[in-house]
């Protein structure tokens, strides 16, 4: 028999077993389900740690006063522990060959009328569900998805610390940024007219901390960005894995990242994952094989150029795309020939849906090649289009034709709605990549200037050379993308550290050496002052967890998330401030009527 001494609870919900029948012992948590056995009351009592079923039996003082305790009641129970029968044991239950037959009750929390079921999925709606997030986190799908995203970051902190990483934290509170996504802005009390900014990322403090002659940075970093919500970004805030490396190359990069992963995957993964070090594609590559620097490479499916074969072709639709310079795409594919023409129409609406004027195809039978575009080509066109393709009875090809650009998208938007339909994509497995070599540079069409295409801050490769002699076009990045299953999770570079190089690359981008010297004059200085070489990376931890998780929407891993409003429903973020605050703050709200006459 055991003494109880604590005024709650001497065990948690899961940690008793046969062991212990026979004591006594105090549980305490949430009223989970309650069934009523001919008299007996029997009560599933949930904690943060599993569930006991306590049993109420109808000479107890308090067997009437249970009948009244509604679902998600916090109560504190003391009974002694006793072996089930065997006709109730309950394997499911790390605590399924005992119950407590409660002696004393006391009721910690009264529990109103629920607005959704935590027991069980209901179907209630993700607005309902925010506004009581505090309940909805009691779902054991939520609960266990919240721990799982705790015990990552703490594989993610242990990890890199044996690889040598030391863990840094940079301002909240700093300057506004003339690139990437909008800031937030927070206004100055004490310097009347003036903002800080949320950091978008950590990515100048942790450069200038390579630069102060650290070697190895990491933050489970918060980030915040004023940008549309999407299924795996979140409005506002998230965090990323940030890492940073002094003295190190692209390959110093992947081979730190790639122990993490493979280390994170072999402990929460029951799937397979790609082995290392994972397999590497230049992004032209990507954009000609996949249609997208995104490629779910678990699809069997690769794309083919064969603009040649339709430069001269009779079928006018695509020569003279090819003749204004544009390109023809195909997309081989086992096995679908026989599919119903509803298919191939339902194929060709997709398309158009997305922007495209129509897609074309061609279907290997017994009988020989056909579509309704055969008549305009030849059949030494066709017979070239099979053997680049090695079509064979059963196989059809895909076309689309447009500029290269929309080209590259459109058929890699066929690429994965033929494995959706078809249901080609490799289950109960993660294929990761690196995305290597993207351009520095590209032509906006738009301003008909030339823009960083992707990181203004990286290394050119071939340096100061490349920038003086190659069109700009041509230059590319050590820049450098990791995705999983189509997803993006981090995009990295290998830094800009000499001073002259920044410039230069700055000015190919029509920035002036005072524009520069404005709005990123803290990083030159820096690097005016013995600055090495360095570069690093950020996997976004929500992405990974949902990974991990299979969940498919970023609020479902997120413990507090906004809604795609950019809104908190639980505490009503944003909100009204008083008119105090705003005079502190040197502030004066546009009216409607202001907003209106501008």
């Amino acid at each position: 028999m055991s003494t109880i001494q604590h005024p709650y609870r001497t065990h948690t919900c899961s940690q008793l077993r046969e062991a212990d029948v026979g004591k006594t012992v105090r549980l305490a948590g949430w009223i989970h389900r309650v069934r009523d056995h001919g008299g007996i009351i029997f009560v599933d009592l949930r904690d943060h740690y599993g569930i006991t079923q306590v049993v109420i039996h109808p000479d107890r003082a308090f067997y009437r006063e249970s009948e009244r305790w509604r679902l998600e009641t916090t109560v504190s129970f003391t009974g002694t522990v006793v072996r089930r029968s065997e006709e109730t044991l309950n394997p499911t239950l790390d605590t399924g060959t005992i119950e407590l037959e409660a002696d004393a009750v006391q009721v910690l929390g009264e529990c109103d009328t629920l607005p959704f079921q935590v027991a069980v999925d209901d179907g209630c709606g993700e607005e309902l569900r925010l506004r009581h997030r505090f309940l909805d986190l009691r779902r054991s799908g939520m609960h266990d998805t919240i721990v799982l995203r705790s015990r990552v970051v703490s594989s993610i902190r242990r990890r890199l610390t044996d690889l040598g990483f030391t863990e840094f934290q940079t301002p909240i509170l700093t300057k506004s940024s003339p690139e990437g996504a909008r800031d937030y802005l927070v206004p100055s009390r004490v310097h009347p007219g003036t903002f800080y900014a949320l950091p978008q990322a950590p990515q100048l403090f942790k450069q200038l901390l390579m630069i102060s002659g650290f070697d190895r940075y990491f933050q489970i970093a918060p980030c915040f960005r004023d940008e549309d919500a999407r299924a795996d970004r979140s409005p506002g805030e998230f965090y990323q894995v940030d890492l940073e490396m002094a003295f190190a190359t692209q390959d110093d990069v992947f081979a730190a990242v790639e122990a993490l992963f493979a280390g994170l995957f072999d402990e929460f993964c029951p799937h397979s994952f790609s082995p290392i070090p994972f397999q590497r594609i230049a992004y032209h590559d990507a954009m000609l094989l996949y249609g997208t620097d995104k490629p779910d490479l678990r699809i069997p499916l690769e794309i083919m150029d064969v603009t040649d074969l339709f430069r001269e072709s009779a079928f006018n639709a695509f020569r003279q795309v090819v003749q204004r310079g544009g390109v023809v795409r195909a997309l081989p594919v086992r096995g679908a020939a026989d599919r119903p023409r509803s298919f191939f129409d339902g194929m060709i609406e997709f398309v158009q849906q997305h922007g495209g004027k129509g897609l074309a195809y061609i279907c290997w039978t017994d009988e020989g090649p056909k579509s309704p575009i055969l008549k305009f080509l030849s059949d030494e066109c066709v017979q070239a289009l099979a053997r680049r393709g090695d079509m064979h009875a059963g196989d059809v090809m895909f076309f689309v034709a447009d500029t290269q650009k929309k080209a590259n998208r459109l058929a890699g938007e066929v690429r994965i709605r033929v494995a959706d339909l078809l249901d080609l994509s490799e289950q109960n497995t993660f294929e990761f990549c690196w995305i290597v070599d993207y351009p520095l540079f590209e032509f906006n069409e738009d301003s008909g200037r030339i823009d960083f295409s992707h990181n203004p801050f990286s290394m050119p490769q071939g340096g100061m050379d490349a920038l003086v002699n190659d069109e700009p076009e041509n230059v590319k990045g050590f820049q450098y993308d990791l995705v999983c299953n189509g997803v993006e999770l981090s995009s990295g570079a290998i830094r800009n550290h000499r001073p002259d190089i920044m410039l230069k690359a700055f000015e190919i981008a029509g920035y002036t050496r005072q524009e520069v010297e404005e709005k990123f004059g803290g990083l030159l200085n820096a690097l005016r002052y013995g600055p090495p070489p360095h570069g690093g990376i950020a996997p976004g931890l929500e992405r990974i967890v949902m990974l991990l998780t299979g969940a498919r929407n970023i609020r479902d891993v997120t413990a507090f998330p906004m809604n795609q409003s950019a809104q908190d429903l639980l505490l009503g973020a944003p909100g009204e401030v008083s008119e105090k605050q705003l005079k502190e703050l040197h502030i004066r709200p546009v009216t409607a009527k202001q907003k209106a006459g501008k």
